[in-house]
Parts: C-alpha cells; structure tokens; sequence
C-alpha cells in the first residue's frame, strides 16, 4: 500500500483528519493524497506558502524565527504543521519546508528538509515531532522524497496514537 493510502486508511479507522502546509513541495503532498479514492473522508485540505509571508500570515509561524532562522529550519516546519491543523480544523497537521535547489537557501545547503508531524492538541502527539532529512538528488528526487518522508513520519505515529486510545478506552494496561 502506497504511504498516501496507509495514512488515510488509519485515519479513516480513527475517524480523524487531516490538513497539510506544504512550502518545497508545492502541493505534491496535497496532490498524493487526493489521488486516493476516498480521500475525502479524512483529508480537509492543504496551504502552500512558498513565500515566507505566508508562512507567517496563514500559518502563523512566528515572524522573530522566521527573521532569525529563515524559513528552513525545524521549528518553523513544526510550527506549520501546528498552524495547518488548527486553521483547517483538523486533528493533525503536516508540513513540510527545505531546498529543493538548484540553489542554497537560508544559509542551508540543497537537500536540507524538515518534515512535521502535530498531532491533536492535548494528544499524546500534540506537541508534535520533526524529521530532520538531507537528500541528494536533483529538484524532483528531493521534493518526491519529501513527500514520502512527511506520509511515513504521520503514519508512525498513527499507531502509538491508537494504542494510547485502547489503553484509556479499556482501564490501564
């Protein structure tokens, strides 16, 4: 089963969703997803703030880390992820923001990418988790990685998630 269909299949079972902020990959995320049959039961959408701006304006991602740290850098991604899923309404948000290249960016050599992962607030994954990636390839095998790293960093953490709910639903242990 392909990452986008894994995702979906446990939020489904979950009844929860989904929102993603998306800044090097410009929509692929958004378009992975949608082409699962079904997808609209748990995905509510998706921002693409290439832009800086945006990621403050839309997102809410602090503008002192974005001024200090520029836009490739783990908290900012976590910070997007936390931004998307408050702003579309859904139980988690992912994001993910990098170079792509051809050039650097922000200080950060091509191939920098964070991927986040902000679970329901208050959840056992509210506070959310990062992945730190540096890949190689050209433009198109960096963004394409990108996109299967966020699915896989969301899908490992969907399991902990239900475990953590089946223990609370059933007493303890």
């Amino acid at each position: 089963m392909n990452p986008a269909a894994r995702v979906l299949e446990l939020l489904a079972q979950r009844a929860q969703t989904l929102a993603v902020a998306e800044s090097l990959t410009g929509g692929l995320v958004a378009a992975e997803l949608t082409s699962v049959p079904g997808a609209s039961r748990s995905f509510r959408g998706s921002v693409t703030a290439y832009a800086t701006a945006l990621k403050r304006d839309l997102l809410g991602v602090d503008g002192t880390l974005l001024a200090e740290r520029g836009a490739v850098d783990p908290d900012v991604a976590l910070q997007m992820a936390a931004g998307v899923r408050d702003r579309l309404g859904a139980d988690w948000g992912i994001a993910t923001t990098g170079v792509a290249g051809p050039e650097p960016q922000d200080g950060q050599p091509v191939g920098t990418v964070y991927v986040a992962v902000c679970g329901p607030a208050g959840g056992p994954a509210g506070t959310g988790k990062v992945g730190a990636l540096r890949l190689n390839g050209d433009r198109a095998e960096i963004r394409k990685e990108s996109v299967r790293s966020v699915l896989d960093l969301l899908a490992a953490e969907l399991p902990d998630n239900a475990r953590a709910q089946d223990t609370e639903q059933n007493g303890g242990t």
